[in-house]
């Protein structure tokens, strides 16, 4: 192992972004585009779990959660791969915080803006655009905007430098998460001339780490490795023989046998059954008796 960790893993960018309030401040002004005078000065961090309203749902637990001094929260996820469910978590997530914040005889004036920042280390879009700001919007009029919740997704794998004045924070922080990690022996001068990534690179140091705790870093890695592996290949080529052999009674049919016997396979092999259910969206009652 390298003289550094990958800080996009749990382990890691917790202890970066959820620990350091400096860092987590640095990331989100470089990363949200906030208009001039309305920069985050300081933030207190709140619990990372969005607890729903309704007990058929588990909790969600996101890997930071924090607030200004204005009272406007901040929620930020580190996503190793895309699944379709993700969007629908990230609107939930940013949902719940805003509904959260009214209590009885609330001014609804008074609702602060939920700010969402995904980073995705995968392609979750199509296009070339590595950055994705969403917002609620009038569909003919998208400069008519209700204020309240803003959602942004960031592609790693498709960033490049902009090379920008005005960009170059945002720059350094992303490329400390796609140039840093296990193999790094030597960091660009670039990044260390700044004193927030220098600080982080010193966090994602191998050495500042136990051996439990590596060794929990090694179980993500390998967890994230099979995921990745089954949703890329073994789910797509299982569903693609599903259809296959259910041309003779249906391709939607076809399709769910697909889903089910790959479901079944992941079983057998060990991955965790929430995990499965996330994959393929097979309910997690009808993955046990598989």
């Amino acid at each position: 192992m390298g003289k550094y960790l990958d800080p996009r893993f749990d382990l890691t960018f917790k202890n970066v972004f959820g620990r350091h309030k400096d860092l987590v401040t640095s990331f989100l002004n470089a990363l949200i585009p906030f208009k001039k005078g309305e920069e985050i000065k300081e933030v207190e961090y709140l619990q990372p779990e969005m607890l729903p309203e309704t007990p058929l749902r588990k909790n969600t637990i996101v890997d930071v959660r924090c607030k200004d001094s204005n009272g406007r929260q901040f929620i930020v996820e580190m996503q190793m791969y895309w699944t379709s469910e993700f969007k629908q978590r990230v609107l939930f997530n940013a949902s719940k915080a805003y509904v959260s914040q009214a209590t009885k005889g609330f001014d609804y004036n008074k609702l602060a803006p939920i700010y969402s920042l995904n980073l995705v280390n995968d392609n979750a879009f199509d296009g070339r655009k590595f950055y994705h700001q969403f917002q609620v919007a009038e569909k003919d009029h998208p400069d008519n905007v209700i204020e309240g919740l803003e959602l942004i997704f960031i592609e790693l794998t498709k960033f490049t430098p902009q090379n920008k004045s005005d960009k170059k924070m945002m720059d350094l922080w992303l490329r400390f998460l796609t140039e840093v990690n296990d193999n790094t022996t030597e960091v660009p001068q670039e990044l260390l001339d700044s004193p927030e990534i220098r600080k982080a690179l010193k966090i994602v140091e191998h050495g500042a780490y136990t051996e439990e705790q590596l060794s929990a870093y090694d179980r993500f890695y390998d967890i994230i490795a099979t995921e990745h592996t089954l949703l890329s290949g073994t789910f797509r080529s299982g569903v693609e023989k599903g259809r296959a052999e259910g041309e003779a009674i249906g391709i939607q049919k076809g399709e769910v046998i697909g889903i089910q016997k790959t479901a079944k396979k992941m079983k057998e092999e060990g991955i965790d059954i929430n995990t499965i259910s996330k994959l393929t969206d097979l309910p997690t009652e009808e993955i046990e008796k598989l």
